[in-house]
């Protein structure tokens, strides 16, 4: 129950990279059927063969005993064996993130109740494991929006505890052998609950800052929005651009140039008006000299008429 989730390798045919780290696009190539998930599923299907060994003949027969014995330390390696290389190889599957810690709560939660059925081993031992295995998994829901709570060292200690106690009484000890298994039960209680009291201080603390960086963002955006609607920004076409020298100004630039142009156009024209006054008296000399000349011909010709 190390909190490794087992994982498949990647399906596009790359060679995965030892100790790299697992990203998501090692998560959408990788295999369902690859060792990793293999020793999972090996390890869930030697669950209900480990009870069925140790119920054997009454469950007190000492062969078919150590016969259980075997299936459940292969199952207790098999948890070391698959987290190991989820974490070296980089396979993850959601299969196995499911399945691996399920696995190892079966495997675990299997013997104590078997045992304790026995009469080997105290009920209230089973119970004080299998609560504070469940409450932890409930828990790590609990915070998992803002954070997720890491294994410690305290944690693999505490299993290794568990599961070296539990296969000890799986055996039929006697002597020293049987006093041995039983302080050995007891390190794995005592590591049990303080490791769990000290994932329920995580989860307090991780959630509480959780919550105080959302209700800071909230407060943040409340103030930017805030701020935008007391000071409203410059006309984006010109404002902005133009402040900028962006590309927006260097196309207002000419259309304001040739707005320009076309306010000059009335001035030309008025330029042009004194011109046009100055040409009417030429054309005013011009008639009366029209005039003139047809008076002067009117009068030769009377004269020629008297003669």
């Amino acid at each position: 129950m190390t909190g490794v989730p087992a994982s498949a390798a990647g399906g596009s045919g790359a060679k995965p990279v030892r100790g790299g780290k697992l990203g998501t696009a090692a998560v959408n190539q990788a295999s369902l059927w690859n060792i990793a998930n293999i020793l999972t599923m090996v390890r869930l299907l030697l669950v209900p063969g480990f009870v069925l060994l140790l119920f054997h003949d009454g469950g007190y027969d000492p062969v078919w005993r150590s016969f259980a014995w075997a299936a459940f330390a292969i199952a207790m390696i098999t948890d070391l064996f698959d987290g190991h290389l989820a974490r070296a190889y980089n396979l993850v599957t959601d299969f196995g993130k499911i399945a691996d810690p399920i696995a190892d709560k079966a495997i675990m939660g299997a013997a104590l109740v078997s045992l304790s059925i026995l009469g080997d081993l105290p009920w209230w031992i089973t119970g004080v494991i299998i609560a504070r295995e469940l409450g932890i998994t409930l828990m790590r829901f609990w915070v998992i929006r803002h954070a997720v709570i890491p294994a410690s060292r305290g944690g693999k200690l505490k299993t290794l505890a568990q599961g070296t106690a539990a296969g000890m009484y799986v055996l039929v000890l006697t002597g020293p052998l049987a006093t041995l298994r039983f302080w050995m039960m007891m390190v794995a209680v005592v590591l049990t609950v303080v490791t769990g009291l000290d994932y329920v201080r995580q989860a307090v603390v991780l959630r509480r800052m959780g919550l105080a960086a959302e209700r800071a963002a909230a407060v943040e955006r409340a103030a930017e929005a805030t701020e935008a609607l007391q000071d409203p920004a410059p006309h984006p076409a010109v404002g902005a651009g133009a402040a900028a020298g962006g590309p927006v100004a260097a196309e207002v630039g000419p259309a304001v140039g040739a707005v320009a142009d076309v306010t000059d156009v009335p001035s030309g024209v008025t330029d042009v008006s004194p011109g046009v006054m100055d040409v009417s008296p030429g054309a005013m000399d011009v008639r009366s000299g029209v005039a003139d000349v047809r008076s002067a011909a009117e009068v030769r010709d009377a004269a020629e008429a008297e003669r």
